[in-house]
């Protein structure tokens, strides 16, 4: 049996996921609070395998949760519009729900929790979102691969490509779509490593293996494992600047 707890302010959010936990005989719920404070005391005292945590609570937010838990639970995020919610479930968090969510959402919600909770050894995922929410520079990003989540570290990151609202990250060992911008992205990796080179285009200065002239102005930039990328006018400016 699986025991919950759910962290959400609004009445009508906790009575949705009330009601939906009541119909799921695998799941027990442990308790309910109504604010951050009072949530941090209901984890460590209850200690349940799985945390809905809001983003957004009062007292504390759902990420100062995070940091003041001593207890580990799975985690999912509900949020009703916070796009650093989506960045950091990428990063750290099991899943998330967006509030309003209905019975369908839910249903693929508790897919993943069961396909994690059945794993041995499933990542930790508070102290993966402990390092999403970290000040420091990431050291590795972790991607869903089917019914996984998988560890990347990012000094085997070749290079990292926009894709609409996601961003395709490219290493030796594939390829993984993250639900986060190239900005958000770049802004937590280490700027003495990576540098963004075109718009849509961020490169790890560890993978490069030559950069060679494309125009008067520009500079094309060749990864190890094959890969070209155009560097703009004033990427090409500042990766000259590094050799003089």
């Amino acid at each position: 049996m699986v025991r919950a707890v759910i962290a959400e302010d609004e009445p009508q959010a906790r009575r949705t996921l009330r009601g939906y936990l009541s119909g799921v005989d695998w799941i027990e719920l442990a308790g309910e609070a109504g604010d951050g404070a009072s949530a941090v005391r209901l984890v460590d005292d209850v200690e349940p395998d799985l945390l809905f945590l809001d983003v957004r609570l009062p007292e504390l937010t759902g990420l100062e949760v995070i940091e003041h838990i001593r207890h580990r639970p799975a985690l999912v995020f509900t949020t009703a519009h916070d796009r650093f919610a989506l960045a950091a479930f990428e990063l750290g968090a099991l899943d998330y729900l967006l509030k309003p969510f209905g019975a369908e959402r839910f249903g693929r919600m508790l897919e993943r929790v069961r396909a994690h909770i059945d794993v041995p050894g499933a990542p930790d995922a508070v102290e993966r979102t402990r390092m999403a929410l970290s000040s420091m520079p990431l050291r590795r990003l972790f991607a869903r691969q089917g019914a996984r989540i998988v560890p990347i570290p990012v000094e085997s990151i070749r290079r990292v490509q926009a894709a609409g609202d996601y961003t395709e990250v490219h290493c030796a060992t594939g390829r993984f779509l993250l639900h986060v911008s190239l900005a958000d992205l770049l802004s937590r990796l280490d700027p003495e490593r990576f540098r963004q080179v075109h718009r849509s285009h961020i490169v790890n200065l560890d993978q490069v293996r030559e950069m060679k002239p494309y125009d008067e102005r520009r500079l094309l930039i060749a990864l190890e494992g094959g890969e070209e990328i155009l560097a703009s006018r004033k990427a090409s400016e500042e990766l000259r600047r590094l050799v003089h």
